[in-house]
C-alpha cells in the first residue's frame, strides 16, 4: 500500500483477475466494485450492513460490502455475483434461483446468492432452518423466504450431486 495524492494504492483480486488501483481511503468497497470496476450486481440497499444485497466473498467468507473500505480489501481475493459464472454459464446455485423461483424483483438476489454460496460451502447439506438462519442477515421484500429457501436448498442438492 502506498499514499499518492490522497489516494491508497490496493492491490487485490477480483473474480480471478488481478487488480491494482488507487483508491480514496474512505472509498467504501461496494463503491469501488460498482464504480472502478463496473461490477455493478453488487447492489446498494441501505449503507448500514442490514439488508445484505451487497454481500461478497472476501477471502472465502460472506461480508457487507456497504461497510468496509476498499483499503481494508487491499491483498484479499473476492468474488462478487459476476464471478460466480464460468465459461459463460451460471454456477449451479444461480441455476437453482432460476429453477426454484428464487427471486421477484430480483433486488436482493446477488446478496442472496453470495450468502448461499457461503453458507453452503460451509455446510453442504443444510437443514430449512439452517438456511434460513443463513441467509437471515439478508433481507427481501418481495418472496417470502420460500422460494429462496427451497433455492438454497435445491442448490445443495445440485452441488452434492443428488437428485431433487
Amino acid at each position: 500500500m502506498s499514499i499518492e495524492n490522497k489516494t491508497i494504492r490496493i492491490s487485490l483480486n477480483v473474480n480471478g483477475k488481478h487488480v491494482e488501483e488507487n483508491v480514496e481511503p474512505r472509498l467504501l468497497l461496494t463503491h469501488f466494485l460498482r464504480e472502478n470496476l463496473s461490477l455493478t450486481g453488487t447492489h446498494i440497499g441501505c449503507d448500514t450492513s442490514n439488508c445484505g444485497a451487497c454481500t461478497v466473498l472476501l477471502d472465502g467468507k460472506s461480508v457487507k460490502s456497504c461497510t468496509m473500505f476498499a483499503v481494508q480489501a487491499d491483498g484479499s481475493s473476492i468474488v462478487t455475483v459476476e464471478g460466480m459464472e464460468s465459461d459463460g454459464k451460471m454456477s449451479r446455485i444461480q441455476e437453482a434461483f432460476r429453477e426454484k423461483h428464487g427471486l421477484q424483483c430480483g433486488f436482493c438476489t446477488p446478496g442472496m446468492i453470495m450468502e448461499a454460496a457461503f453458507l453452503l460451502k460451509e455446510k453442504p447439506n443444510p437443514s430449512e432452518d439452517e438456511i434460513r438462519w443463513g441467509i437471515s442477515g439478508n433481507l427481501c421484500r418481495c418472496t417470502g423466504y420460500s422460494n429462496i429457501v427451497a433455492s438454497v436448498k435445491y442448490a445443495s442438492q445440485t452441488l452434492r450431486g443428488d437428485s431433487e
